[in-house]
């Protein structure tokens, strides 16, 4: 395996209002079973060099904490000191068997100022129960617990005064459940595409932007751009705030719409109605809304990827597609509804919807990726013969990082 040969991939952690803490951190093979990508201390080392060193990790991780899965080999190794203690939660596999060894290296860890988590709990074993005391959370198996069991274990961890994690959560009653016994965070695919409900009505705030979104598909005059922002006077203002923020660069700070529509121009406009959809559904911050979080991270990769690929002419599209991507998720509504709002063109709807040509190819590859699925990763990557794995994990934590500034 060469130093280049796996994806990044990372899954958020949420607290108990859904907020988003931390990630964890992903690693993936695209040429090898995609479970025993650090199970070589080299590939390993690869892993850590690469991921917060060349690819600068902890800048795409903004202010959250990267949880990282230890083997053996590398629980045990002085390459495990190479991560910063402040960015990092070192996971301990279920695979570790928990010997003096190993308890005694659990205890230099700690005392260097790392955190430790016990990963995929089931029970407590005589020496799971040793380790306790230096672990600051214990993640719980969701899928191999019934719930009588989860609240036997619950009750038996209490006094241990370790951090809770449910993770592998896949519906609301599992986390609604877990959240009632006393877990502090949560992990799984329900917090990075919640389950769609029927019948909720869009907001009038959020049917003026998708309103605005779609006269800038269609290419609207300027005078109706502004009229549609001025229905909105809430929206307007936080756009406003939006154009003036220093991460658009912007030297001269705007006053009117119609000099945000001028300054910006469409592209940048209907990125930031696109975000704002977003961002008006809940009062979460925005760095904190997992959804969000990952639908600017999708829409900027995909854009990367149109660039990196020669398909420049796409870029636009890409992002879109990529954004509008997870509009049913932050809706509660059909895919299908909430884009004939929009009225988007055949060919984006139908990568949205069916994942159908080459943005629709670009979106599965994106969402293999997101979730470290490298069997996914495996089959879709012949499609995409001059993408080398590195210049795809640039092009990633680009976006992470670009996400964490929006």
């Amino acid at each position: 395996m060469t130093d280049t040969q796996y994806f990044l991939g990372r899954q958020p952690i949420v607290g108990r209002n859904r907020e988003l803490v931390a990630y964890e951190l992903l690693f993936r093979s695209s040429m090898a079973n995609a479970a025993t990508v650090l199970d070589d201390i080299g590939a390993s080392a690869t892993v850590i060099q690469h991921t917060f060193s060349d690819l600068g990790m902890p800048l795409a991780l903004g202010d959250k904490q990267g949880f990282i899965n230890l083997p053996t080999s590398l629980l045990m190794s002085d390459l495990i000191e190479a991560l910063p203690p402040d960015r990092v939660v070192l996971e301990i596999l279920e695979s570790v068997t928990l010997t003096p060894d190993v308890l005694a290296r659990c205890q230099q860890l700690r005392e260097a100022g790392y955190a430790l988590a016990l990963d995929d709990v089931v029970g407590l074993s005589p020496e799971q129960q040793a380790i306790l005391p230096l672990v600051n959370l214990v993640k719980l198996d969701m899928m191999a617990l019934s719930q009588e069991q989860i609240a036997d274990l619950v009750r038996d961890l209490r006094p241990h005064g370790v951090t809770l994690l449910a993770e592998k959560v896949e519906t609301l009653e599992q986390y609604e459940f877990c959240r009632e016994l006393g877990c502090d965070l949560f992990q799984g695919y329900f917090f990075a595409k919640p389950v769609i409900l029927t019948g909720r009505t869009v907001p009038p705030s959020s049917l003026a932007l998708l309103r605005l979104l779609s006269l800038i598909v269609a290419d609207a005059e300027v005078e109706e751009l502004e009229h549609a922002l001025k229905q909105a006077p809430s929206l307007t203002l936080r756009l406003l705030k939006m154009v003036n923020a220093a991460a658009f660069g912007m030297k001269k700070k705007i006053s009117t719409l119609r000099e945000a529509i001028f300054m910006l121009g469409r592209l940048q406009l209907s990125r930031l109605v696109q975000i704002m959809l977003f961002a008006q559904q809940n009062d979460v911050a925005m760095t904190a809304d997992p959804v969000l979080q990952t639908a600017i991270v999708r829409a900027r990769l995909m854009e990367g990827l149109a660039d990196a690929l020669d398909r420049s002419a796409l870029r636009d599209r890409a992002f879109m597609v990529g954004m509008l991507s997870l509009i049913d998720v932050v809706f509660q509504q059909s895919m299908a509804d909430l884009l004939a709002l929009i009225n988007l063109e055949e060919s984006l709807q139908s990568a949205i919807m069916r994942r159908s040509g080459q943005l629709g190819s670009l979106l599965q590859l994106v969402m293999a990726s997101e979730a470290a699925d490298g069997t996914e990763l495996l089959a879709l990557l012949p499609q995409f013969p001059q993408l080398r794995a590195d210049q795809f994990n640039q092009l990633q934590v680009e976006a992470l990082n670009w996400a964490n500034h929006i």
